[in-house]
């Protein structure tokens, strides 16, 4: 699959979950709901990812950051459960896709009243 295939069956899952069960939930429940729905449509899911940062070409672990997913190795997905995203979530985002030299991002807020609210692509050096 390509990554905007991916990304279409997270959106398409992740709009199934908030029509059932809306917002106000832990981000630890959507993650656990959203993994059991990807794997049933038979993606690889890696979840709470170590991200380490790099810098003067040393890797640092112990100072990195974590992924709450990682779908099919080409996708990474933030997940929030909050009122409001603010512009730290998207830099938070961005960041993380730097330093894991990924290509695309997905915010997913699920404290939004309307899943499609919820939903932020975040773009890092994408070429499909």
């Amino acid at each position: 699959m390509k990554i905007n295939e991916v990304s279409g069956v997270v959106v398409d899952c992740a709009m199934r979950i908030h029509m059932k069960l809306g917002p106000g939930l832990y981000e630890s429940v959507y993650e656990s709901l959203l993994v059991y729905e990807l794997e049933k449509r038979g993606l690889k899911i890696e979840r709470q990812v170590p991200i380490p940062v790099i810098y003067d070409e040393v890797k640092m672990p112990e100072i990195g950051f974590r992924a709450d997913l990682i779908v099919e190795g080409i996708l990474l997905i933030e997940l929030k459960s909050v009122e409001q995203l603010a512009p730290v979530h998207f830099k938070q985002v961005l960041t993380y896709l730097r330093c894991a030299n990924m290509p695309l991002g997905l915010m997913l807020n699920f404290g939004e009243d309307q899943m499609k609210n919820g939903i932020k692509r975040v773009v890092n050096n994408l070429r499909e």
